[in-house]
């Protein structure tokens, strides 16, 4: 009996994905509650915190890390309940401007200051 395999195959790929943004996600989240816990409050010292090239970098990671996991989370929803092709592009497309819409918007914001 022949196996029909079917599907993009992003399983392994996309998984490890999720596991290294997941992680990038975890370590931003305790530095930010550390820095909360240190004391940095009201928006002196937050400018001062994000003044820092190391910190800015770190969140503009986190960003990328926090889009691309939505991403493949939302992508996978799609591919797996919506079965219309034509609805899945449009959903996929309008996921994918959204996405990068909001980094944008967030790198806009991070580098602005």
């Amino acid at each position: 009996m022949d196996r029909i395999v079917v599907g993009a195959h992003y399983g392994l790929k996309d998984w490890l994905t999720q596991r290294i943004t997941g992680i990038v996600m975890a370590l931003y989240t305790l530095f930010m509650a550390a820095a909360l816990l240190a004391g940095v409050n009201g928006q002196e010292g937050w400018r001062a915190l994000m003044s820092h090239g190391f910190v800015r970098f770190f969140t503009f990671l986190f960003i990328i890390s926090l889009c691309w996991h939505a991403w493949i989370g939302v992508r996978d929803i799609w591919m797996d309940y919506v079965k219309p092709a034509g609805i899945r592009l449009t959903l996929h497309s309008l996921t994918a401007i959204a996405l990068i819409g909001y980094a944008g918007w967030a790198i806009q914001v991070i580098w602005r200051l």
